[in-house]
């Protein structure tokens, strides 16, 4: 692949717009989490930037809206097969932009960008719409569903490329043209996806991607009158902030938004499997997955069981540098993020909690090199009260806080439920009957029995109350990327 432009052996991103890379006047330090030092210049772009990308998609628009769908989903599947191809490297790369392991890009990250374009260039071919007679009346009615015109694409930094790809896939599928803007802090696989789109055979301005901050470009691109479509993934916070953008212009909004995901753990759970999924489902990516599991209820007669278990097996998760083939978890993503994580945990200790493991218990062991990196163990909390900040606010690091409950479904239901987040959920039970109550009874979009994060991409993804509104998946990103039309016709 090309290589980028060197300034002090640092990488220097470009804007990509109308099918070319454009440069900006004006950047932003990134940071590897692993060193904590600097070692790209990421755009730092503004109205101007934007402006240019939405013509450049208003232009493209017309010709890719007309193509047939089999001829949209092939130019996917190139760049799946692209991508693919490149896999090892774009993993490499996001290791060391986002701090996460390069087993987990390798094996997570990279393959679902893959397949979030194969997907959607398969599924679109299935879609069919809707058609009524009304004999009585010589009418037949049917639907058609349009791309809705541009879209503004807003992705996190937890998982770059994985939720960018998740948001261009269908959105390009369904014949749309795209201006995407993804997290300032993670923004070089967006940017070595760009080089692959002529290769793939994406017309020019088709996918247009501007980097910088939210603020000045996510502003510039939510507020703009002629982005009818915005899908964000990140916090509720800055959802509000686009929420109130958006309001003026009765733009289309799907928004992904924070979890605060429990995890109720009934007496007759099997605890092996129990345990080492729910130490995966807790600390996973550094626990800087918008499912992950924060909070974890177990019925009082197997606590202490569950507890000593739970504890030894967190401190197995090893918190070392992201190429160790060993590591489990890597960086955070940012020095700022890192003392936030460790300000729920000072909080927890003031406030009277016990600290079993991870922040200020065990020691890190890391090379000279990567002593200014952002990393923190796996760590594991008790004795914090529901109405904890600790137990109510997303925290999105690598922190769990593990609470007994006397039994009894309905307490479990009531503390699941108990705080403003509706994301994920897991139940733990060989209780047929008790996993199907639960699971109608949790507020929560996404409910895992007995495993965590197993996702058929068909099937919707979304969450309740603080964590979003909408969904995607299927066929809810068809219908929510596309508008439908309904046609009477009087013979």
């Amino acid at each position: 692949m090309p290589k980028a432009s060197d300034q002090r052996s640092q990488l220097v991103l470009e804007n990509f717009i109308g099918g070319k890379f454009v440069p900006c006047s004006r950047h932003i330090d990134s940071y590897d989490p692993s060193t904590g030092e600097v070692y790209c210049k990421v755009p730092d772009s503004g109205e101007d930037e934007v402006e240019a990308a939405v013509q450049a998609a208003k232009k493209a628009f017309p010709d890719w809206s007309s193509r047939s769908p089999a001829e949209r989903g092939r130019v996917l599947n190139k760049l799946a097969d692209l991508l693919e191809a490149h896999l090892e490297e774009f993993a490499q790369a996001e290791s060391k932009d986002q701090g996460k392991t390069v087993a987990f890009a390798r094996t997570v990250d990279i393959p679902r960008s893959v397949d979030n374009f194969r997907f959607f260039a398969s599924s679109v071919l299935h879609h069919t719409t809707d058609c009524s007679q009304m004999d009585h009346m010589g009418c037949v009615n049917y639907t058609l569903r349009c791309p809705v015109g541009v879209a503004g694409l807003i992705s996190p930094w937890n998982l770059p490329l994985y939720l960018l790809t998740w948001k261009i896939a269908p959105a390009v599928a369904t014949g749309n043209t795209v201006v995407a803007k993804p997290s300032e802090m993670t923004s070089v696989t967006a940017w070595m996806m760009c080089k692959l789109m002529e290769e793939a055979g994406i017309p020019a301005g088709v996918v247009n991607m501007v980097f910088g901050t939210g603020p000045r470009a996510g502003s510039a691109l939510v507020g703009h009158p002629d982005v009818p479509l915005v899908s964000f993934t990140g916090s509720t916070a800055t959802a509000q902030l686009i929420t109130e953008q958006s309001a003026p212009y009765c733009k289309k909004l799907s928004l992904e938004l924070g979890g605060k995901n429990p995890a109720l753990v009934f007496a007759d759970a099997d605890l092996d499997q129990c345990i080492t999924t729910t130490v995966r489902s807790s600390f996973s990516n550094q626990g800087e997955i918008c499912l992950c599991t924060s909070r974890i209820y177990v019925e009082r007669s197997i606590y202490p069981e569950f507890l000593d278990r739970f504890v030894a097996a967190a401190r197995k998760w090893k918190t070392g540098v992201p190429s160790d083939p060993d590591s489990n978890n890597g960086a955070l993503i940012s020095k700022e993020h890192l003392e936030k994580v460790r300000s729920f945990v000072a909080l927890a200790k003031s406030e009277g909690a016990t600290v079993h493991c991870g922040e200020g218990v065990d020691q890190l062991r890391l090379p000279e090199g990567n002593a200014g990196g952002y990393f923190m163990p796996a760590t594991v909390l008790t004795g914090v009260a529901d109405a904890s900040r600790v137990m109510q606010e997303e925290i999105f690091g690598p922190v769990v806080c593990v609470s007994p409950f006397d039994g009894g479904e309905d307490e479990a239901v009531a503390r699941g439920n108990g705080v403003r987040y509706g994301l994920a959920a897991t139940v733990w039970s060989r209780d047929v009957g008790k996993v199907h109550r639960m699971a109608r009874r949790l507020e929560a979009g996404l409910v895992w029995t007995n495993c965590w994060l197993v996702r058929d991409l068909n099937l919707p993804f979304g969450g309740m109350k603080s964590s979003g509104v909408g969904r995607e998946g299927g066929r809810d990103s068809y219908h929510f990327f596309t508008e439908v039309k309904t046609i009477t016709v009087k013979h």
